[in-house]
């Protein structure tokens, strides 16, 4: 019931905001009657296309659901930025108008209102384009130097490759996957690491597309931890697949590992949020690494989200890696994350821990990345100097 609240609540909201964008560039834009019936039409089929794709996960008939959820969620993409377009012209425009009044000049400026407002469209589809080319290209390598006090020679070096927030779904399937596995094995990495948001749907619809993963290869395994998706999808059937696969799954737990005689410790919490969906998977820093060896130099948490990170300081983890940002993804979801995660992207030190956040390796909802390009990260130690 509250489900189907929010449902309605949005498609009022879209609706409006498809009214506000009509009302403010139709009428302005210098072309004929036709074109802008056209539009008018366009912003019509929009307004249906994105709550269906949005809701298309609900329709049993996958090849249909995924039809759906593509030309949902793409719109939603270009909606996105058509939007935000037309609120930046009517600030510009604000400014303007208020710049020729100070001046005693006609307030109006017809030649800007007019062109501004076919730029506007015209741009939103030039930044859909390149946003949807960002997300659907196989994620680049970006490669992060960690610098620990104190480190054995024998782990200069260690290399740890993580990838996070693939979100295996309607527009993300098996060969998306299959590169991304052969580019982690390329970097023949110590370790890989998994924080979380593999899926979102079903194992019964998405197993298929997530097998790739077994082929993941490292020297001393791949680890991976839940993510909130995972808990929209049904927890533990998916650990239950991953395990399946050969991955080790880390529930607030923690392997020793032996590296050229030097020891290391990684360990793994479920995802922030898990108690509200699982009292028994509650995400617990400290009880991941209860029982470790003190004298152990690197202690490395795997935590989906970076606000594990205060738990994860007074625990006495030395590095964090995390996803669940994407980095904002695009432009303007960039400057609303701070107000959920401390962290956006990068590499931080807090309260003496490296915590490195992934901008993630796939994407969520609209193919579309813009200003936050996605990564396979390879995470090295190194020595202070």
């Amino acid at each position: 019931m509250r489900r189907s609240a929010f449902f309605i609540r949005f498609i009022g909201i879209g609706i409006l905001f498809h009214i506000y964008v009509g009302v403010r560039l139709i009428p302005d834009a210098p072309v004929g009657l036709p074109l802008k019936v056209l539009a008018a039409a366009l912003l019509v089929a929009s307004v249906i296309l994105i709550p269906l794709g949005m809701a298309a996960r609900s329709i049993e008939a996958q090849p249909l659901a995924d039809r759906f959820a593509w030309l949902g969620l793409t719109a939603l993409g270009l909606f996105s930025s058509l939007l935000l377009l037309t609120f930046a012209r009517d600030v510009m425009l604000f400014f303007v108008h208020l710049v020729d009044w100070l001046r005693g000049v006609p307030v109006g400026s017809p030649l800007l209102v007019a062109y501004s407002a076919l730029a506007v469209p015209l741009l939103a589809v030039l930044f859909s384009a390149i946003g949807f080319y960002n997300a659907r290209r196989r994620a680049p390598v970006v490669s992060v130097d960690v610098p620990i006090e104190n480190l054995p020679a024998a782990l200069v070096g260690f290399t740890i490759v993580q990838i996070s927030d693939i979100h295996v779904g309607p527009t993300i399937k098996r060969h998306y996957v299959e590169r991304i596995v052969d580019a982690v094995n390329g970097l023949k990495p110590d370790l890989i690491a998994v924080t979380g948001d593999v899926v979102d749907g079903s194992v019964p619809h998405l197993a298929d597309h997530t097998r790739p993963l077994a082929g993941l290869s490292a020297r001393h395994g791949t680890f991976l931890v839940t993510g909130n998706h995972e808990y929209y999808s049904g927890a533990d059937k998916w650990i239950a697949e991953f395990r399946r696969l050969g991955l080790t799954v880390l529930l607030n737990q923690h392997v020793v590992l032996n590296h050229d005689g030097a020891q290391a410790v990684v360990a793994g919490v479920t995802d922030y949020g898990a108690g509200s969906f699982d009292p028994a998977h509650r995400s617990d820093p400290a009880k991941a690494i209860s029982g470790a060896p003190a004298d152990a130099a690197v202690r490395v948490l795997l935590a989906h989200q970076p606000r594990s990170a205060t738990a994860a300081a007074e625990a006495g983890f030395t590095l964090q890696l995390s996803g669940h940002t994407h980095g904002g993804q695009f432009l303007p979801w960039n400057f609303f994350v701070r107000l959920q995660q401390p962290f956006v992207a990068g590499l931080v030190k807090f309260n003496g821990l490296w915590v490195y956040t992934s901008r993630g390796t796939g994407y969520w909802g609209p193919p579309k990345r813009l200003g936050a390009p996605s990564e396979i990260t390879r995470v090295r130690l190194v020595a202070t100097a």
